[in-house]
């Protein structure tokens, strides 16, 4: 049965929305969006993100766009710009490309050649890398944020106590999935918008503003921190709906 097989709104022509989160997240970071949008009618899938490099989470997220057989409209947070940016190409039923707090990459282009871009991120010295074994027998390298520096780089705008319990709950990304490059660009072909988190210590403000004008995105900014779609669901979910009202057929 198709993921989307429960979601009759779509048979009203509304598109569903398909979220992917970052890294050092889950998909419940999107709960706040997720409640807003469902109020407004939408059909919503939050995505596992797998975090094991972009090719195997574009694969995986991809299989997914395939079997819904409605328009669809993407989210995607922080790292998970670079998996929807790889995913969409060439989806038809993709509509509109939405990056929150992202990174909206080129041919070529990866997380830690991005963030070398401009100064202020703090994730290189927040990360803790631990050994795990890899697919192919070897070992490689998980990152997860250091728990005690998660509220102040991820989310100094969320209450304390929920930051810290995201801090314990995180979702920690292969090293590879910070390194690979992406190899399509799907807002080349597809009409993308970007929410820039003025606040933001994971990715820089102007990095956002650099590449969602090189994507000739529509563009809003917001003050808050990287965990926007946390602290501020309601704005990110009013550019979602924004998005999916200006690509309706």
């Amino acid at each position: 049965m198709s993921p989307a097989a429960d979601l009759p709104a779509q048979e009203a022509g509304m598109p569903t929305i398909v979220l992917i989160h970052g890294a050092f997240a889950g998909s419940s970071s999107w709960n706040g969006v997720i409640a807003n949008l469902k109020r407004q009618g939408y059909p919503v899938i939050a995505v596992a993100n797998p975090l094991r490099g972009v090719q195997k989470d574009a694969a995986y997220v991809r299989a997914l766009l395939d079997s819904l057989s409605g328009p669809v409209v993407m989210a995607a947070h922080s790292y998970g710009g670079l998996v929807m940016t790889e995913a969409a190409d060439g989806a038809s039923n993709v509509k509109a490309l939405v990056y929150v707090a992202s990174v909206s990459p080129d041919v070529g282009e990866s997380v830690v050649g991005l963030l070398a871009k401009y100064p202020g991120s703090q994730l290189a010295t927040s990360i803790n890398m631990v050994p795990v074994p890899s697919d192919d027998g070897g070992m490689t390298m998980d990152q997860y944020l250091v728990q005690d520096k998660f509220p102040e780089v991820f989310a100094a705008d969320v209450d304390r106590a929920t930051a810290e319990i995201m801090a314990v709950t995180q979702r920690p990304a292969s090293a590879s999935a910070q390194e690979e490059s992406v190899t399509k660009a799907a807002w080349k072909t597809i009409p993308s918008w970007t929410l820039i988190s003025t606040q933001d210590q994971g990715i820089p403000p102007d990095l956002q503003r650099f590449l969602a004008d090189r994507a000739g995105s529509t563009t809003v900014e917001i003050a808050a921190s990287h965990a926007v779609a946390v602290s501020q669901p309601g704005p990110v979910a009013d550019l979602i709906d924004t998005a999916a009202r200006a690509t309706a057929r």
